[in-house]
């Protein structure tokens, strides 16, 4: 299974406003983010769900992997004004040490300030493994206002001639084009030594 591999798109499912408008979550309802990382093993996601079960929080979006034999979770939570968080915290950080977890953390997302950069292109890299390859391009992204909402790592092939795999899908700003932002990866494809794909996140087959 591909490691988080699915786009966090936080609570675009919640419902709309009581009194008619948009928002991130419903009146008298609060979203917040819960992440976790520890060692993997069995009962991780069953002891943080039924903590949560307990309170009365409902998950909007998720996403869990392991990798490199750690397991982390990123989770977005919908909860009622009469949740008592401060009992939650207290509840996780008990899972958290049966489950000998290194981290949990949970925070309140404010709707202020909280953004959903939606998805519009997807960058495919492959090459000869070296250093510096997320940097150069994250960094040729960054100078165009583009913002990376995944993105995927592998070393395939021989371990002794291992191939390095990027996947990201970008959210790119409405003065650039599909082909200015290849254009923009090009120089830093060539001087990486990588092959470079960019197509619409629609043309992918999911």
């Amino acid at each position: 299974m591909r490691g988080l591999r699915l786009p966090l798109e936080i609570l675009t499912s919640a419902p709309e406003l009581a009194s008619g408008g948009a928002g991130l979550y419903p009146w008298g309802m609060a979203s917040y983010a819960l992440s976790a990382i520890g060692r993997d093993r069995p009962g991780i996601v069953a002891e943080v769900t039924g903590t949560l079960l307990r309170h009365g929080v409902n998950m909007a979006d998720s996403q869990m992997a392991i990798l490199g034999g750690h397991f982390a979770m990123m989770i977005v939570l919908v909860a009622s004004a009469e949740t008592d968080v401060e009992a939650l915290r207290s509840d996780l950080e008990h899972s958290r040490a049966k489950l000998e977890l290194e981290a949990i953390s949970l925070s309140e997302i404010d709707e202020a300030q909280a953004r959903i950069d939606e998805p519009s292109h997807v960058i495919t890299l492959y090459g000869a493994d070296h250093p510096g390859i997320v940097n150069a391009v994250a960094s040729a992204l960054a100078e165009r206002g583009v913002n990376i909402t995944d993105l995927d790592t592998h070393l395939v092939g021989e371990e002794k001639e291992p191939t390095y795999m990027m996947i990201l899908e970008v959210s790119v700003p409405e003065d650039l084009t599909g082909r200015g932002l290849e254009t923009s990866l090009r120089e830093v494809a060539r001087e990486q030594k990588l092959e470079l794909t960019v197509r619409l996140l629609d043309q992918v087959a999911l």
